[in-house]
């Protein structure tokens, strides 16, 4: 599924009264992966929230496509394009890793259970199906999230922090899935302290320049 292009226009963030960034003007095509950077405190994870629809911003625009992500219809058209996964897994501990993300996607985009178990199966989960995820290591449950990049067809995914606790197999698992997306039309902007130097056609922002 192809994205439509992303404009940010004069977009300012605010936090407690402290001004994070502000005039940060930028267009994202489809097929483009964004690393948002910059050191603790900058507004990597509010920037995030604000283009998932989720934090409002104190001046500026989001345009997707022809539309303000801030109005009803271009909310409505993000909204059902665009997949945020947050720094915390958000996962229920008391439920499995299926019953999990059969909750999850039933918010947007229903799964059935031979689609769940073949996500679960290509984020290195094979087998734990049916496991409490409170019986998890921290490394499990963001593989559980991450299962949803397999399960939801969302043009545009949101990523704060996506590689927290994932082992070397898969830091390189989940490079080379974001990397078809792009490939397949699909825009990413993720935050990470992991290199991603090495990926082609990688852009950066740092918003340590920005402030």
């Amino acid at each position: 599924m192809k994205s439509q292009p992303i404009t940010l226009h004069q977009l300012a963030c605010e936090r407690d009264e402290r001004e994070l960034f502000d005039g940060l003007s930028l267009r994202l095509e489809p097929g483009q992966v964004l690393q948002v950077a910059g050191p603790n405190g900058s507004g990597k994870t509010s920037l995030l929230r604000i283009l998932a629809g989720l934090l409002p911003p104190v001046g500026g625009d989001i345009r997707y496509g022809e539309q303000s992500i801030f109005q009803a219809q271009g909310r409505e058209h993000w909204r059902r394009d665009r997949l945020f996964i947050g720094h915390a897994p958000a996962v229920k501990g008391a439920l499995s890793a299926e019953e999990n993300l059969a909750w999850l996607c039933a918010l947007s985009q229903p799964a059935t259970s031979a689609a769940i178990w073949q996500a679960l199966e290509q984020v290195g989960l094979r087998g734990f199906e049916d496991v409490p995820c409170q019986h998890l290591s921290a490394g499990q449950q963001r593989r559980v999230a991450l299962a949803r990049l397999y399960l939801e067809a969302h043009p545009v995914w949101i990523l704060d922090e996506p590689f927290t606790a994932i082992d070397r197999a898969g830091v390189a698992a989940l490079e080379q899935h974001l990397l078809a997306h792009a490939a397949a039309g699909g825009t990413v902007v993720l935050t990470t302290h992991h290199s991603l130097d090495h990926l082609h056609g990688l852009r950066s922002l740092d918003l340590g320049q920005v402030a």
